[in-house]
């Protein structure tokens, strides 16, 4: 993909570029305490951790939801087992979860792509550096 077609998630544009910014893995079911259990950075732009961090976040809920759970006891699962995202570095245009995590609950993701945060995780990109050498 050229400069000109890159992804505007990765682009320069929109939030700009931001130092420091990273996404915090927190674990609901205390096991980790208030410690996250990952802190995931290398994200050139809000956007881009925001999506990051929504993603995950949709998975997470994805992973703790069984057939016939009603949106309360997926958001009761989610809040003993799953992982929530914390954007840092990016003040009031931070996603948070508490924005999104009811609509989440109530209707699975119908597109793979809505869970698809590997595809966004900055760490991937120094594989990829690794195999082409």
């Amino acid at each position: 993909m050229s400069d000109s077609e890159q992804d505007p998630i990765f682009a320069g544009g929109g939030f700009g570029t931001v130092p420091g910014l990273a996404v915090k893995i927190m674990d609901l079911s205390g096991a980790n305490g208030s410690d996250p259990v990952e802190v995931v950075r290398g994200f050139d732009t809000i956007a881009h951790a925001n999506a990051f961090a929504r993603r995950y976040v949709r998975d997470s809920v994805d992973r703790c939801r069984t057939r016939g759970m009603d949106a309360s006891a997926v958001l009761e699962a989610w809040f003993a087992w799953g992982e929530d995202a914390e954007v840092t570095g990016a003040g009031d245009d931070a996603w948070k979860s508490a924005t999104e995590i009811h609509d989440f609950a109530a209707r699975r993701a119908t597109d793979a792509e809505e869970r698809n945060w590997r595809v966004l995780d900055p760490r991937r990109d120094g594989d990829d550096e690794e195999e082409e050498e």
